[in-house]
């Protein structure tokens, strides 16, 4: 037993190379945005194995990645390492992840995303990730979900109001009117303090070009009146939008949530990413995207394994829909 240890310790350092080992170690030097603009960007972890890696050695032993298109969590730096190489394997080379907006947090951030092929003329899939990083710079917590290919509209609201038609008010202490000093601050100020209580201090926060795009519906929201619709249409008894982990952005914020419908055991997961006007500090642009319910979703499923680059049955022009739009 004298030995062991010793014989041990030389055999994993043998198994990291001495420029994996460096590799890994300057990555996480920075910020959660600096990170993650390298590890996709820069490394291509999503589409190379080679950034796949990369991206597994930049996790915490006991990391959690919430893949919403799949069934269950990949928990652990292994098990992370092979989701993702499923993943490069599965885009068999014919395309990318393009970044299309990136919240500017330090210790957490989100970004928006699209698929895009190799030759970068066309692209399909967009969808948004959320990283969290431990105190020791490590990723510990992902959650990352694509769009549904089928939007099912107003059908969604429909669905909701009809599960929860039985439900009774609740009576919610009244809220403290405050100035949100940055972008994750007015997140929170928006979900924990105003949420169902006073839609009119809440448009307050928007501007006027506004521009919101939910992923249950085909088309983004533009202004404010279409919002405001919009957010009174969703706000009724028995619903609660509820907050679970914010990065801490200043101008743009990502953050994630579960929506729980009465006393349901079962929620829908989802993220939104927010981003400000630098010049008056009002909301421009919102991204909503909610799990499927199936997992993976049916269309969703065959459109990868038809269209591995795109995601999607059909693509559009590269450059298209500016920002990821």
């Amino acid at each position: 037993s004298t030995y062991l240890l010793p014989l041990l310790l030389l055999t994993l350092r043998a198994a990291i190379s001495p420029v994996d080992a460096f590799s890994a170690s300057s990555l996480r030097q920075g910020t959660a945005n600096d990170l993650l603009q390298s590890l996709v960007a820069d490394e291509q972890c999503f589409s190379t194995q080679s950034g796949a890696q990369t991206f597994a050695d930049a996790c915490a032993t006991n990391a959690v990645y919430e893949d919403c298109y799949e069934p269950q969590p990949f928990t652990g730096r292994i098990n992370i390492k092979n989701h993702l190489f499923d993943k490069v394997d599965q885009r068999k080379g014919k395309g990318f992840v393009r970044i299309d907006r990136m919240s500017d947090g330090t210790q957490a951030c989100g970004f928006a995303w699209t698929w895009v092929t190799s030759d970068q003329t066309e692209e399909g899939l967009r969808g948004t990730t959320f990283v969290e990083l431990n105190d020791r710079g490590e990723i510990q917590f992902i959650r990352e979900i694509p769009e549904p290919i089928f939007k099912p509209g107003d059908l969604t609201l429909e669905l909701l109001r009809a599960v929860t038609k039985d439900a009774e008010p609740r009576q919610l202490p009244p809220y403290q009117h405050r100035v949100p000093v940055n972008a994750n601050d007015m997140v929170k100020y928006l979900f924990n303090e105003l949420q169902g209580r006073d839609v009119g201090e809440a448009m307050q926060l928007f501007s006027n070009d506004i521009i919101y795009r939910d992923f249950n519906y085909d088309d983004v929201l533009r202004g404010k009146d279409e919002v405001q619709q919009f957010i009174e249409d969703f706000s009724f008894p028995g619903i609660e939008f509820r907050a679970q982990r914010f990065d801490d952005g200043v101008v743009s914020t990502c953050f994630t949530w579960e929506v729980v419908l009465m006393d349901a055991p079962d929620t829908v997961k989802g993220i939104s990413f927010y981003e400000l006007e630098p010049d008056t500090g009002l909301i421009k642009y919102v991204r909503d995207v909610p799990e499927s319910a199936i997992k993976p979703p049916i269309l969703g499923k065959i459109a990868r394994q038809l269209r591995p680059g795109l995601g999607v049955f059909q693509g559009v022009k590269a450059g298209s829909r500016p920002g990821g739009m």
